[in-house]
């Protein structure tokens, strides 16, 4: 069944150069949520090429210090915990700019990135990672092991939702594996999605919106098991979990209890997905009435973060220059470009105390506490941010 359309939207991460482009026309694509009501799994019904998606990439993970402190944090958990050395190999899959490796090479734990996006890829080289530029596939893990490049663990933050054919990334993961080895992955949890309304989770990298339930069996196919989770605060609330050859360790009890919850909570019911789609109907109601509220009073609005997300958020609910003056970002390689579709102007952070605008805009409400410390000046100076997600609010 259909869940959620968010109509035809340009690809999030598609960011336009300062003169637009030029009479050609922006492309787009419908971006409508769907879930099978047999194995339960929500995805996308229209997929766009990786290749044109991933190419080139423009999200840096290394810009985000909530992302750095995750990757310290969990790298070295993994290093205690599983007596990690320099016999052994890490290999993550969508390393983006080694944000995370570069904590195993401080270590001396050997480790390998995989990432298809050629510009991200060289500023991990360029910290000393060694990165195979390639999309993550069977035959790619095939083929790394035949250079003897098996794997003692295998992690991926933030990619499992991104790859189409579901099977095969399983399949490279048990092709990759040592004997006892482990892969840890971590996702959006579809759960936590629709219970706080994060529609701007869904764009078209993320062709996967995954709950615990049909993971069970697409693990099984491959002769795996999941044996692990962990719910994560980040990315709005995330699934962490842990999986091996089936039988290489024992399933724990926290497995069964996430499946028990999210079956209580209604994941394998048609309602659970309506209830859904009429509560993003009404956020969207809510955030224009408040922002259309805001501009009638004389009140001046610009946004912050220029993020897949918010491109979402922006599109679907039709925001742009009429509402918003600008889009304030961190990140270097994303200023002094346009958001897609909206065309916004991407300036950088210190835009907002520059400028000075009432409001700003959270797009990246996924690292507000973050992002409001960083723009402690502009708050004391009068400034207030708007959190969309879960239900429109205003933080001074």
């Amino acid at each position: 069944m259909e869940a959620l359309d968010l109509g035809r939207q340009p690809l999030a991460n598609n960011l336009l150069p300062a003169g637009g482009l030029e009479g050609e026309t922006e492309p787009r694509c419908p971006l409508r949520l769907a879930v099978c009501l047999d194995c339960h799994l929500m995805q996308l019904l229209d997929l766009v090429p990786p290749t044109q998606l991933f190419s080139e990439y423009l999200y840096f993970s290394s810009f985000s210090d909530s992302m750095l402190q995750h990757a310290r944090l969990a790298v070295s958990r993994y290093a205690n915990e599983f007596a990690l050395g320099e016999k052994n190999l890490v290999v993550e899959v969508a390393s983006n700019d080694g944000y995370l490796l570069q904590y195993f090479k401080e270590r001396g734990i050997p480790a390998l990135g995989i990432e298809p996006a050629e510009n991200i890829a060289k500023v991990a080289e360029q910290k000393g990672i060694e990165t195979r530029v390639e999309f993550f596939t069977k035959e790619l893990a095939e083929a790394l092991v035949r250079e003897g490049k098996s794997a003692d663990l295998i992690l991926g933050n933030n990619v499992f939702a991104h790859a189409p054919n579901t099977n095969d990334f399983v399949a490279a993961i048990s092709s990759l594996l040592k004997p006892s080895g482990r892969a840890i992955l971590e996702f959006p949890w579809g759960l936590e999605m629709v219970r706080n309304l994060e529609f701007d989770t869904i764009y078209h990298e993320h062709v996967f919106y995954f709950n615990l339930v049909p993971l069970i069996p697409l693990f099984q196919r491959h002769g795996m098991e999941i044996f692990r989770v962990e719910r994560l605060p980040i990315h709005g609330g995330s699934l962490r979990i842990f999986a091996s050859r089936k039988g290489d360790y024992e399933v724990e009890d926290s497995v069964r209890e996430l499946l028990r919850e999210e079956r209580e909570s209604g994941v394998e019911t048609a309602e659970h997905y309506s209830l859904f789609t009429d509560a993003v109907e009404r956020l969207r109601e809510k955030l224009l009435s408040m922002l259309h509220l805001i501009k009638s009073e004389g009140g001046t609005i610009a946004a912050y973060g220029a993020s897949a997300k918010g491109s979402t958020l922006l599109n679907f609910c039709n925001i742009g220059l009429e509402t918003l003056e600008f889009i304030a970002d961190r990140s270097t390689y994303k200023q002094g470009r346009l958001s897609p579709g909206m065309h916004l102007p991407i300036l950088p952070a210190e835009a907002l105390v520059e400028r000075k605008p009432d409001y700003a805009l959270l797009l990246t409400w996924n690292f507000a506490q973050e992002i409001l410390s960083q723009q402690e000046t502009y708050r004391t100076e009068g400034g207030r941010f708007i959190i969309p997600i879960p239900q429109p609010r205003v933080v001074s």
